[in-house]
Order: C-alpha cells, then structure tokens, then sequence
C-alpha cells in the first residue's frame, strides 16, 4: 500500500523525465507523486552496511550510511544530507498534519520528511522513503562513479565529522 499526495510538484525535464520512466510503481508513486511507502517493510530502513543514498531519480548523493541511525519509525532516517545544497524544504500541511517536506533539488522527488526531534550532532531526523533512494555500497563507490564520496569513511574511522 502507498499513501498519495492529493497535491505534487514536479520538474519536467527530457532527462529527468526518461528517468522517470525506468522507476518501478512504487518508486514512481513515492519520487514523482509524493506517496509514502509502508514502515518497516521498505528496502533501506534496516539496512546497516556502509554507503551512499543517492536519488532514486538524478543519482545525486543525498545521505550517507555514516549519518543513518536508528529512529524506531521504519524509514530510513539521517541526521544530515551530504550536501545541503542537494535538498529542498516546503512547508507540508497535508492529512491534517504539519510536516516539513523534503525534496532532491535537481530531479525535484520526493524523499520525505524532516523533523526536529533527532539525536546530536544537529537534532534533526530526515524520515527517508527507500522507494525515493539508490544506496551504492561503499565498495562500489569508485565504479559508480562515487569515488569522491569515500573520504566520508575515512573521516568517520578518524572520528571527524563532515
């Protein structure tokens, strides 16, 4: 089951669009028409290996394994995203909740939600949909062609913070 938004924004471009195209159902009801998929049985929400999340739609890197933690609520849930810059907010007010809804900048998908009840170090929890993700292992970074995203590990094993 995937819960819809009555409203969704969406970019429209011929290569954001062909990717689009190759998304599964449930990938294309959660990034291009804001739905939510179902707690604790999505593809990410207890995954523990080291890596990247990039959009499911524009293969930008979004989170990183080393900001994942364990929130209880069945989505994959980070305290930050790699790079600010790659993510959008917007005021949610739908099902009768407010909620601040985050979106991949480039491809405009939906990924989730971010609240303001997340551990240390920033005190934010961004609630992530799998549907909405790619997650490149850290052993396939380089052939991704995420290589530059390895020194993420490198800081975490010398106890740095990006």
């Amino acid at each position: 089951m995937v819960f819809r938004k009555r409203e969704t924004q969406t970019k429209s471009t011929s290569e954001t669009d062909a990717r689009k195209g190759g998304l599964t159902p449930l990938q294309y009801a959660v990034a291009c028409e804001g739905g939510t998929e179902p707690a604790f049985r999505n593809e990410y929400w207890n995954n523990h290996e080291p890596g990247i999340y990039v959009d499911i739609v524009s293969g930008k890197p979004l989170f990183s394994s080393t900001d994942k933690f364990d929130s209880g609520t069945g989505w994959p849930s980070f305290t930050r995203s790699i790079d600010e810059s790659e993510i959008v907010e917007h005021d949610d007010r739908s099902y009768g909740m407010r909620r601040t809804e985050v979106r991949s900048s480039e491809a405009d998908s939906h990924l989730g939600h971010v609240f303001p009840d997340g551990p240390e170090p920033t005190g934010l929890r961004y609630c992530i949909n799998s549907a909405a993700l790619r997650f490149i292992p850290l052993e396939q970074l380089e052939e991704e062609g995420y290589g530059e995203f390895r020194t993420l590990f490198e800081e975490e094993e010398s106890g740095s913070e990006h």
